[in-house]
């Protein structure tokens, strides 16, 4: 039987009559990187608290290095935690807030010296030693609770929301510390947050999460190309979604109506039948505008919009039907000359295609 550093099988947690955790079951392999993804109230702050020891699960199972942990207390579970408000004790000094969990591990004081050293150079902070928390920006308070998490080395750790208060720029260096921080150190790290971009860039695989239950568990290039649910293509990135009826099922591939009776090809993943109602996602930086080559799909529409975002220019276009659509490319230079208004022709191929089935219908 394969080992993992983490399970957690069927866990559920209620609150009166309010399901915040149905049958939450994750694996976890030494040294992964794992993000839960979610909207506020999908459960996923309530998972990590739960395998934290810090509120206990009506049922279900969790287990940490193989020793069922369901109920223990949280500090005999081995576990480092890293929060959005970092929770560094303002009257210390930063050297005192990393020696804190040393401390009451009653480790000799010479290793502490040594071990805080070698964090700080870890986060390349090591000339805030001597400092207060009040004296640090909030980058360096978020890198310095990291700090204090990794220094005594536990099994894994969990982050929740840490880089949430922080501004866009910021948050973008960190997510890169922090990724090749687990990288060189091969630590375990259970993150979460609602940001998509952010667990796109620094997740191993990423947990999607919705209404208490997990949805979908696989790699960023899995979820972002190939979601299996409506609720993770929807949820994860931009998207193109619409229902659709199935006309006819090939050995390879799908064939559907659209909105506006738009015909349009797509990659079987599952099985799906003549005249079932199925939605079908197209990212749109695969739907090309006006592009001269072959495709397999294309509509016809009237151009209604077009959003200059920088470097990424946005064209939402309306068919025949009232139905929007939206191709996504890169910004060029004669993007002020686009006459609103005109007949714009789209297209984008099968392999782009997404068919999704099992649906419920909106």
């Amino acid at each position: 039987m394969k080992k993992f550093k983490l399970r957690t099988l069927d866990v559920r947690k209620t609150y009166g009559t309010v399901v915040a955790l149905e049958a939450a079951s994750i694996e976890m392999s030494e040294g992964e990187f794992l993000t839960l993804l979610g909207p506020s109230g999908s459960g996923k702050t309530t998972l990590l608290m739960a395998i934290a020891g810090i509120n206990n699960p009506d049922s279900g199972e969790i287990w940490i290095d193989d020793k069922l942990a369901t109920y223990l207390p949280p500090f005999k579970r081995d576990l480092g935690m890293v929060f959005q408000n970092y929770a560094l004790f303002p009257h210390m000094t930063i050297f005192d807030n990393i020696a804190f969990p040393l401390r009451m591990r009653k480790m000799d004081m010479k290793l502490i010296r040594k071990e805080i050293a070698r964090v700080l150079e870890i986060v390349e902070l090591g000339h805030v030693a001597k400092r207060y928390p009040r004296e640090l920006s909030g980058g360096q308070q978020q890198r310095i609770a990291l700090a204090r998490c990794i220094v005594y080395k536990p099994s894994i750790i969990l982050m929740d929301e840490p880089l949430g208060a922080l501004d866009k720029k910021l948050r973008g260096t960190l997510q890169r510390e922090i990724k090749q921080l687990h990288e060189n150190l091969g630590i375990t790290v259970l993150y979460v947050t609602h940001d998509q971009e952010e667990a796109m860039v620094m997740s191993d695989r990423i947990c999607v999460m919705n209404d208490g239950r997990i949805d979908q568990i696989g790699t960023p290039n899995e979820l972002y190309f190939h979601p299996s649910t409506v609720f993770s293509a929807d949820f994860l990135g931009e998207s193109n979604l619409f229902n659709a009826e199935v006309l006819e099922v090939k050995k390879d591939s799908v064939v559907i109506r659209g909105p506006a009776g738009i015909i349009v090809q797509g990659e079987i993943r599952g099985s799906v039948n003549t005249g079932e109602r199925v939605k079908f996602m197209v990212r749109p930086e695969f739907v090309y505008t006006d592009k001269d080559v072959p495709s397999d799909n294309s509509a016809e529409g009237i151009l209604k919009e077009v959003i200059v975002t920088g470097q990424i220019t946005k064209y939402f276009v309306k068919l025949s039907d009232g139905t929007e659509m939206m191709s996504l490319q890169l910004t060029r230079r004669e993007v002020d000359k686009i006459e609103i208004g005109r007949p714009i022709i789209l297209s984008w191929s099968k392999t782009s295609t997404v068919v999704l089935t099992n649906i419920t219908e909106s």
